[in-house]
């Protein structure tokens, strides 16, 4: 009998566990299982109104680089572009796109309005790219090595610190 009582609380202090852990957790840390192997092998188009398209074969120069996936509907995206344009004037790595899942002329529009930092963009149409590169949502951002590895995976926008704390030592690393 007592035992009906005492079942409610028990109930309740395991999900209050489990809560409790849950809000200590950072998402944008959660780590992906490509960390360390080749890039999918993949080749896009351009996106509308740009002559280059973008593949795996250009992430093999012997430099490393960052590939950032965006999409013009993402507002995270948007906040981000004007950190990711500076990036790409310091000259420091090449920074390519993953336009996923994208209307044409949105992304026109969005690169037209906000500028294009990026060297090469592609347009993943369908979001099997993507999908490949273990995205689960926009924005999220990769630094490749210059033989093609993942290295890194940042999730959500990039800001100024995630760029001077974490992205530029690691390239710094990858070229030596």
């Amino acid at each position: 009998m007592k035992f009906q009582y005492v079942l409610p609380f028990l109930v309740f202090g395991l999900i209050a566990v489990a809560l409790g852990v849950g809000l200590t957790l950072k998402p944008s840390e959660i780590p992906s299982a490509l960390i360390n192997k080749p890039v999918p092998e993949f080749s896009l188009p351009p996106v509308k109104g740009r002559t280059d398209g973008f593949s795996s074969a250009d992430l093999k120069t012997g430099k490393p680089s960052l590939v950032n996936v965006f999409a013009s509907w993402c507002i995270p995206c948007r906040a981000e572009h004007p950190i990711l344009t500076a990036f790409a004037k310091r000259g420091v790595a090449p920074l390519y796109g993953l336009n996923y899942k994208d209307k044409p002329d949105a992304a026109r529009a969005f690169l037209d309005e906000l500028g294009d930092p990026f060297t090469k963009i592609g347009a993943d149409l369908n979001g099997r790219v993507s999908i490949d590169w273990g995205v689960y949502g926009v924005p999220e951002t990769f630094v490749v090595s210059g033989d093609g590895r993942i290295i890194y995976k940042h999730i959500g926008p990039m800001t100024e610190a995630t760029i001077t704390d974490t992205i530029l030592p690691l390239l710094e690393k990858l070229q030596k």
